[in-house]
């Protein structure tokens, strides 16, 4: 379908007036190009124009304007530039910052005088090459960390996951001494990367069925301890090493749980590991969600109820702590969309996609039909 007759479709849909039809259409026109038909999971001759006539037809007519309006309205989009201007900036923003105080603080200077001071700056030269930077996932974007700081790190810095075997970790050992010249040289700064946190429960949760915390944080304490005893007696990290999380983006509540359950765990069940400093490129303002109590989103928020199938229920949304899932995981309620996937905090209006279902021979629910497709991670 192209782009007009996509427009034409649309126009019907909504029932617009040719005076609306030519507003609404100019703005279609223009956020399309800028940024949503960027979405990845797009296909060729359905982006998104055409998904949109496509995704307002599972409403009711009456519905169809409360619907268009929150996409108008409501509809938060991180586009490729966001995101790499967003990675871009955490090297020379974060880590940088961080290296320069702790050699000052070390050195017993002012934070400014470093780049000044001659044994300052190789001292931080030093410690750059100290630091290690670990994907917590793949939208960690390790490749486009080191391709923007050529020349300032080594490839040797970077590792894809951070549930690595004692292997890869003594080979990490091995490049940083063979670079500094010492045999005696470790990691004094790791930094554990992702893209995005929505409730900051798969970075780091208290399971209570279990008793015990989990997490991609509590992987890498994991990871790192069989490593260690794997080096019989030596040691990656110096004593008094930094451990800090950064995510380029994060919703308020995950900023805030992220950094409560760090202090929590580490002073529970971290022995070994130093708390870590927590960081963030972006955090979403705090009245985002749809159902904040100064938003008037109420008839949509309905829709999230009527239009639902609970076959997007499964046990890795249980997790949440919210049966259903209608405003997303754990009921964050976000109107987001990333240009690489739509997390599932966001509302399921935009990312579920069911065929529909006869429950019993009252009931039948709805096939949903996503505007931006959501990848699962777990299905």
């Amino acid at each position: 379908m192209n782009q007009d007759l996509g427009l034409k479709v649309l126009g019907h849909i909504m029932a617009w007036s040719n005076e609306e039809a030519r507003k609404e259409f100019e703005w279609l026109k223009l956020m399309a190009r800028l940024k949503y038909d960027g979405y990845r999971d797009f296909h060729a001759g359905m982006r998104f124009i055409e998904r949109l006539a496509t995704w307002l037809q599972q409403f009711n007519e009456s519905e169809r304007k409360t619907a268009y309006a929150f996409i108008r309205n409501m509809l938060v989009y991180i586009g490729p530039s966001e995101m790499l201007r967003l990675v871009q900036q955490f090297f020379p923003s974060i880590v940088q910052e961080r290296i320069k105080r702790i050699v000052a603080d070390e050195r017993d200077i002012k934070f400014y005088r470093v780049l000044a001071d001659s044994k300052a700056q190789t001292a931080a030269e030093h410690l750059r090459r100290q630091t290690l930077f670990m994907g917590l996932s793949d939208g960690a974007r390790i490749d486009a960390i080191r391709h923007s700081n050529t020349g300032s790190l080594s490839n040797e810095q970077f590792v894809q996951g951070t549930q690595v075997d004692p292997d890869k970790w003594e080979d990490l050992l091995i490049n940083l001494r063979k670079d500094l010249e010492d045999q005696n040289a470790r990691f004094r700064l790791v930094y554990l990367i992702d893209d995005f946190a929505g409730t900051g429960m798969s970075f780091l949760r208290f399971d209570k069925e279990k008793s015990h915390w989990t997490g991609k944080f509590m992987r890498f304490r994991d990871s790192l301890e069989r490593a260690n005893e794997a080096l019989d007696g030596d040691r990656l990290t110096e004593e008094g090493w930094q451990l800090c999380v950064h995510h380029y983006v994060a919703s308020h509540r995950a900023a805030e749980a992220i950094r409560e359950n760090v202090k929590r765990a580490t002073d529970s069940c971290t022995s070994g590991l130093p708390e870590p400093h927590v960081s963030f490129g972006m955090i979403l303002p705090k009245d985002l969600p749809i159902n904040a109590a100064n938003h008037c989103n109420r008839d949509f928020v309905e829709l999230t109820q009527t239009y639902y199938d609970p076959a997007i229920q499964t046990k890795h949304t249980a997790v949440g702590g919210k049966t259903h899932v209608g405003l997303g995981f754990g009921g964050c309620a976000l109107p987001l969309v990333l240009e690489h996937n739509t997390p599932n905090n966001s509302v399921a209006l935009l990312w579920a996609e069911t065929v529909g279902r006869r429950l019993n021979s009252e009931v039948n629910t709805p096939a949903m039909r996503p505007l931006f497709r959501r990848r699962q991670r777990h299905t």
